[in-house]
């Protein structure tokens, strides 16, 4: 009964420290890409009156 306890106080501990978790960090070895696919749309209506419209045009020689 001596020899008996002790060794079931080891065995319980090595049993007991061979199930401790472990958490572990580790780095990429490749850079993080992000696609992104984003269509832009946009549309410019210019409404100019008559007399402006004199003065803007391929003629005047401002564009």
């Amino acid at each position: 009964m001596r020899l008996h306890r002790p060794l079931t106080i080891l065995v319980l501990t090595v049993l007991t420290s061979a199930c401790t978790p472990r958490v572990e960090l580790a780095v990429p070895n490749e850079p993080i890409n992000i696609n992104l696919n984003v269509k832009i749309e946009h549309e410019i209506y210019i409404k100019v009156d008559k007399q402006l419209d004199s003065i803007i045009n391929e003629d005047s020689g401002l564009f």
